[in-house]
């Protein structure tokens, strides 16, 4: 009589396995200066640029990639605040420009002699005139190996996380952040903040009807 039974296959390996999935953590404050710090002190004038404009505008990578110089400056000039159309929502945002960063832009763009209708933060590869959302994802992982942590458990949205987190701990307040990031729905805000129940509560028992 013939055997029927059927081969048992090999369980198949989910999706996930190895990866690190959800939410990518923000940086901490000092985590930010340390790499601040030894971009300056290793003369990098291009990440110092790059790191400074992204934990303080906020932008998504794919937005933060495409800027123009005119975008950001008129001229030499660089502005105190700035306005995006973001690649996702297609709403503008505005965002800060800091003194810290308007001096790291102003030493980039005058470094690399770049006039309004070039791409802020141009490519150095063939085929690519602005610096792509993976080359900018790249050096954020070679940030975060500077602070001696897991280059895989960041991301850019680690970045624009990061102000917006020190701003909604601050403040408690979900509509401001919501406004800076650029957010139509405060249910985004609240889920992108990874806002704790305990959080939600504390808010709650604050205020009075």
């Amino acid at each position: 009589m013939a055997d029927t039974t059927a081969p048992m296959t090999a369980p198949r390996s989910p999706w996930n396995k190895g990866r690190l999935i959800g939410q990518k953590p923000p940086l901490k404050l000092r985590e930010v200066w340390t790499v601040r710090t030894r971009l300056q002190m290793a003369g990098n004038t291009r990440e110092i640029a790059l790191f400074t404009l992204a934990i303080d505008s906020k932008l998504r990578g794919c937005d933060l990639v495409r800027l123009m110089v005119r975008d950001v400056a008129h001229g030499s000039h660089v502005l105190v605040r700035a306005t995006v159309v973001q690649q996702k929502t297609k709403q503008p945002v505005r965002f800060e420009v800091t003194d810290q960063i308007r001096e790291a832009l102003t030493a980039w763009i005058a470094k690399e002699k770049l006039s309004a209708g070039d791409y802020l933060f141009p490519s150095r590869q063939r085929g690519s005139p602005h610096l792509s959302t993976r080359q900018h994802a790249r050096i954020v992982k070679r940030w975060i190996g500077l602070l001696g942590g897991d280059p895989q458990a960041y991301g850019s949205h680690s970045l624009r996380r990061t102000k917006a987190t020190l701003i909604y701990r601050k403040t408690k307040n979900l509509r401001v952040v919501q406004l800076l990031l650029g957010h139509t729905k405060i249910e985004s805000t609240i889920r992108y903040l990874g806002i704790e129940v305990d959080d939600a509560l504390e808010m709650a028992e604050r205020t009075e009807c």
